[in-house]
């Protein structure tokens, strides 16, 4: 079946499946396939691929009224009776219109604000991933693997059902997963109906693809306000975001190079700094990064839901 891939905000991003072999074999030879990332997820699509798709089950039929994955903007379901009482309509704000917001909304993508029950700092240094699961996941996967290191995974529910064997592997191995919504949307710039959309498609597909529900959840790009927690903790989602940057997406452009983020971890490993590094698992040369930085961090079974409670349970 040829799909016809798209980026950004009217488009999926690029990359070749060809078959899924071994969980730990790399689909590809060709490095070239990758995801161009140029805002954090999400660039210019490269060309067009075939690749499998998850089944879209029954249920979700009959919950939906639909009988294929929607694009990176799924639609609101009416019959999912989500309760918007009390939730503010805006006011609705995208990235580049900061100075539009009030403090109060609690912004953490402009102002670095966290609600009470936010999660953004750990007594340990561990290490989250985004925009997955893509074709070069099961590399970093191995590494994992081979060492006995858990990592957190906020995935994207369009990757979920694009590469359904790989996030399989991830839930198998026993890593931490978490939804990154649906379709790398700002939520922010969003109507409560399409926020609502984002995290209920993301939780389906990963409920659809390995009989995971999450309850716990990253906005991409950081796009975070009261509004938004509002719809998530009704949605049972507890926010995740993080406070070490690593910059990794910086490396396709060569704004950052591997040895600027290996001398960062490396500093902040010695003074003994602890938090959640902001990683992704969408581009090679990210997962190369990945891996070294899992050398460097060693953080055995530690994940983001540590972070909260050790004793707390990672799915719904």
């Amino acid at each position: 079946m040829k799909i016809t891939v798209l980026a950004v905000l009217t488009t999926f991003c690029s990359v070749s499946m060809a078959s899924f072999h071994a969980p730990w074999s790399r689909p590809f030879t060709n490095t070239s396939n990758t995801i161009s990332d140029s805002l954090s997820c999400f660039g210019p699509v490269q060309k067009d691929f075939y690749y499998p798709r998850a089944n879209f089950p029954k249920w979700l039929s009959d919950i939906t009224g639909l009988h294929r994955w929607p694009g990176l903007s799924p639609p609101y379901v009416n019959g999912t009776n989500f309760n918007f009482s009390g939730i503010p309509e805006g006011p609705l704000y995208t990235q580049q219109s900061c100075n539009v917001t009030s403090h109060s909304q609690c912004s953490f993508d402009c102002d670095l604000c966290v609600g009470p029950k936010d999660i953004r700092h750990c007594n340990y240094l561990i290490q989250t991933f985004d925009d997955g699961p893509t074709p070069d996941t099961p590399t970093l996967l191995h590494h994992l693997h081979k060492t006995g290191n858990k990592a957190s995974f906020f995935v994207l529910g369009i990757q979920v059902v694009v590469y359904p064997d790989v996030f399989r592997a991830m839930h198998y191995e026993g890593h931490f997963l978490a939804s990154h919504t649906y379709g790398h949307r700002h939520l922010p710039s969003l109507s409560n109906r399409d926020i609502v959309a984002q995290l209920q498609w993301a939780t389906w597909a990963m409920n659809a693809t390995a009989g995971v529900i999450p309850k716990y959840f990253r906005p991409p790009f950081g796009g975070v306000d009261n509004r938004v927690r509002m719809i998530a903790e009704r949605l049972g989602l507890t926010v995740i975001v993080w406070d070490l940057d690593t910059n990794d997406w910086k490396l396709t452009d060569q704004s950052r190079t591997l040895v600027d983020i290996f001398d960062q971890i490396q500093v902040w490993k010695t003074a003994n700094i602890h938090g959640i590094l902001l990683e992704h698992d969408n581009t090679m040369i990210s997962v190369d990064a990945g891996i070294e930085i899992s050398n460097i961090v060693g953080n055995g079974n530690i994940t983001a839901a540590n972070c909260k409670d050790d004793s707390a349970a990672w799915y719904g």
